[in-house]
Order: C-alpha cells, then structure tokens, then sequence
C-alpha cells in the first residue's frame, strides 16, 4: 500500500528526515536511499508518495519513495554499480600478484586490514544516521578508502545502501580509489614496497 504525505524534517547533511502522511498518522523514517535512483534531494515540505516498512526496532521506515507526480522507474538492468564485483576483482587480482611474488604479502594484509576496517566505519554511519546518532565525518571514511580501505567500502555501500546517492561523496570517492591504485603502482613499479616489506619482515 502506498501513501501520501510530506516531508517534515530533513537534514541534508545526513540525508535522512521524516515524512508525515497527509491524512494523519504516524511519522516514518525517511533515508536518502530510499527514494528513486536518480531523484533530487528532498528538502523540507515536498509531497513524497511511499510505501512503509518496520525496522528490527519496530519503527516505521519509508521506503519505495518517489515525489508528488512522478512515475515509480524500475532501474535499468546493468546501470548500477556492481560494486561488490569490482571488489571481489581486485580481491582476486591482489591474490594473482601476491602468489606470483610481485605484490609483497604485508602489502595484502594491508589491504585487507583497511577494507576491513572501511566495512565496520560504513555499517556503523549508516545506523548513526538512522538512529540520528554522531555521525563519521565523510573526510575519515575518504581517508580510510586512499589508504586502501576502498575494497571494503565498496561491499559496504552496496550492502548498507549507503553514500551511493550522494553525487559529491562518490565523486571524491573515485579519486581516492584512482589515487591509491596509483600510489600502489608506483610503490610496486619503483621496488619501494618490496623494501619496505623486506624492512619490516626483516626478509
């Protein structure tokens, strides 16, 4: 069943709010990624039309959402990012290089330490934002990924539903993934990280 209402509140910054149905009731939770791929952002005061779910919590959640007089598009197939292949390709690619001894093991360890790391930061904002708790400032979770934490983010985003409708933020996140690939190339190329691991492992 669909509704009708307006959004109440909405904090941009978090991209969540609260939509309020228009023939009275209770207020749901409404999150950026649950409006129509491709919409704009919502601001205070748009009519939303929406269906409505309950979280593990038991709180209503805004979902299938669209604005007033627009048509509900299902996505077109392979126009989204499969971001958990892209990861399970590097993933694959880092064990090619590792086993062929051109990629230093320390140099995969860390790869894994930070996607893994990236994974826990992204699923712990996503449930901030929904509880409306502090928040990780998108400057550490860009940081995280340049270090090599990109991987993991990208499982995360895709599982969690979060930051991938934020044009600004997945922006920058390309060119943190671009320039860690190339700082890994140079490291590689240049013998820097073969010393470096032989430094540490004392090998």
């Amino acid at each position: 069943m669909r509704y009708a209402g307006r959004i109440s509140d909405w904090n941009d910054e978090k991209g969540f709010g609260f939509v309020v149905p228009s023939g009275g009731g209770d207020r749901a939770f409404v999150h950026a990624s649950g409006f129509q791929r491709g919409s704009r952002r919502p601001v205070v005061g748009d009519l939303v039309s929406y269906e409505v779910g309950r979280d593990a919590r038991g709180r209503l959640n805004a979902r299938a959402i669209r604005f007033a007089g627009r048509r509900l598009e299902q996505p077109a197939r392979g126009r989204r990012l499969p971001r958990v292949k892209i990861a399970l390709v590097f993933a694959a690619l880092v064990a090619v290089l590792a086993v062929a001894g051109t990629m230093p093991r320390l140099l995969v360890i860390a790869y894994l330490l930070a996607s893994l790391f990236s994974y826990a930061m992204y699923g712990l904002d996503k449930s901030a934002a929904e509880k409306g708790y502090r928040r990780t400032p998108e400057s550490t979770l860009h940081f995280v990924d340049l270090l090599g934490g990109w991987p993991g983010a990208l499982v995360a985003q895709q599982q969690f539903r979060h930051k991938t409708v934020k044009a600004s933020f997945q922006a920058i996140f390309r060119i943190t993934v671009v320039a860690n690939l190339a700082m890994v190339a140079w490291l590689l190329a240049s013998g820097t990280a073969q010393r470096i691991s032989g430094a540490i492992t004392g090998g």
